[in-house]
């Protein structure tokens, strides 16, 4: 204010400076003026030390800035306003829906169903390791079958006549028993803390059209211990234990065979593939406890129920239907679950009616064909990646060995006997090849559990990838197209197209 009264002072009586009047006057207001600006840093300054990332992580105030992308697995993730909806009994999210079995098919490859298709995503972070618990598959439970499977063979060794020869230990078969009964401890606690934490990844495997078989396996192991408990343990198990037991098969048996009969997603004819023999194996080896227990009318109603469905998924596997997506064109290991369901029968046959008859040869002679079948293909376990779920697979080579040991002993002839130690040798070997085989990808490789895929698929469809330069009229031929095309493409060879815009405009013919 005083510098513009200053001013009107030198103005003539017309209001006009003089020019000389006005650049003096500018000057004095220059300096007149003042500047704040921040302080400069001096020469002794310190800079404090940055925050350290790691810290952040424990940080009460950016929470936010955690990897989130795990909860939508998590039990007890999410707002308070969706999970009471939830209990009130409200529609759920369509994230919260069961994916449906063509999304399995369609997302997903292999004899297992456990490979990522080209093009398809998952909903889980792919560029890190998953928490041990979402890693850590149903099929785990097979390692639990081969081990008791062999504990009841090696029972059977020591104790039937025609293989008294061998002078077989009862203690190796105690051994095997204590081993299997704790591995089976550990899994199931394992899987049972899945279920607390993570439901939405042991949903996902119930859906499943090939994991859902291995829901089987906890409890057929169960049943396995009991056949093959040890003396020392207790001489007669209650007959309201295998009630108990039998239960939750024939819940699961309930729900899988009136889908197969069913014309929806999940009938026989699309989703048949050989583990859907673990849905039928505990028919036959719970009709045998039952049986030792001096049960008829339970352990005969499950074999009806085991045979009935073992002919109708028999004939369908040999048919290899069009329709059927998840039987494997070539031959992989989970073949040889051919063998166990007649074997299985034929020993549960023979425990109901007391000897060894024509029943149970017949089974048992089915067995030992599809057996043969399969082991002079000298390919048979060239080319395939080592997993879990082959441990699943030493039980039909097991059930074999002791249905020919309990057969020999009903006809006991040199080639009985011999065939009888030859698949027991078969069998043990393959365990011990197995087992070694886990260790190694456990403790040397550390790549027994890798990311479950196979639970992590998204439920949507890829979109179609259609490049923009197959719709522009014309012919590829001309320079003018191949210039657009290649400003698309990285230095690297890195296809830009889903980035940038394609051109809008091409030249006139």
């Amino acid at each position: 204010m005083q510098a513009t009264s200053e001013s009107n002072n030198f103005a003539d009586h017309d209001g006009i400076l003089d020019p000389s009047i006005k650049l003096e006057t500018g000057e004095r207001l220059l300096k007149q003026m003042q500047f704040y600006s921040q302080p400069s840093m001096t020469e002794g300054a310190v800079i404090k030390e940055p925050v350290k990332v790691g810290n952040l992580n424990h940080h009460p105030n950016i929470r936010e800035l955690k990897d989130m992308r795990f909860d939508s697995f998590k039990t007890w993730s999410g707002k308070l306003e969706r999970q009471i909806s939830n209990l009130k009994g409200k529609p759920q999210s369509a994230k919260n829906e069961a994916l449906p079995v063509d999304r399995y098919f369609d997302a997903l490859e292999g004899p297992e169903l456990e490979i990522l298709r080209p093009l398809e995503e998952i909903v889980l972070p792919n560029d890190k390791t998953w928490p041990f618990l979402l890693r850590f598959p149903i099929s785990s439970f097979g390692i639990c079958l081969g081990l008791s499977s062999q504990a009841i063979m090696w029972k059977a060794l020591a104790t039937t006549p025609s293989t008294k020869f061998l002078h077989i230990k009862f203690e190796v078969d105690r051994i095997l028993w204590c081993i299997s009964f704790a591995l089976l401890a550990i899994i199931f606690t394992i899987y049972l803390l899945k279920v607390i934490f993570f439901f939405e990844a042991v949903r996902r495997e119930y859906f499943h059209p090939i994991r859902v078989n291995f829901f089987f396996a906890p409890w057929i192991v169960l049943l396995l211990l009991c056949l093959g408990v040890p003396p020392i343990v207790t001489k007669n198990l209650p007959k309201a234990l295998w009630y108990v037991l039998m239960v939750p098969i024939l819940c699961l048996e309930l729900k899988i065979y009136g889908q197969w009969m069913s014309s929806g997603q999940r009938k026989l004819s699309k989703v048949a593939n050989p583990s859907n023999h673990l849905s039928i194996i505990g028919n036959f080896v719970g009709a045998m406890l039952g049986a030792s227990m001096g049960l008829k009318e339970g352990p005969t109603f499950f074999f009806a129920v085991g045979l009935a469905h073992y002919i109708v998924l028999f004939v369908t596997l040999y048919q290899r239907l069009p329709t059927n997506e998840t039987l494997p064109k070539e031959l992989h290991p989970v073949f040889f679950l051919f063998v166990a369901t007649p074997s299985a029968a034929s020993m549960a046959w023979a425990d109901i009616r007391g000897f060894f008859d024509y029943g149970s040869q017949i089974a048992y002679f089915i067995a030992l064909f599809l057996y043969f079948s399969l082991a002079i293909r000298v390919n048979f376990f060239r080319g395939f990646k080592f997993s879990l779920a082959w441990w699943a697979y030493t039980f039909p080579m097991t059930s074999a060995a002791t249905a020919s040991i309990r057969y020999s002993s009903e006809v006991t002839t040199i080639i009985n006997q011999t065939l009888a130690v030859m698949l027991s040798a078969i069998a043990t070997l393959t365990v011990i090849v197995l087992l070694i085989t886990t260790i190694i990808h456990a403790f040397v490789l550390q790549d027994l559990f890798p990311n479950d895929i196979a639970i992590a698929i998204s439920d949507r469809k890829p979109k179609p990838h259609r490049k923009w330069f197959h719709r522009i009229s014309g012919s590829l031929d001309r320079p003018r197209d191949i210039g657009n095309f290649l400003k698309f493409a990285g230095e690297e060879g890195t296809d830009l197209e889903s980035n940038l815009k394609p051109p809008t405009t091409i030249d006139n013919k």
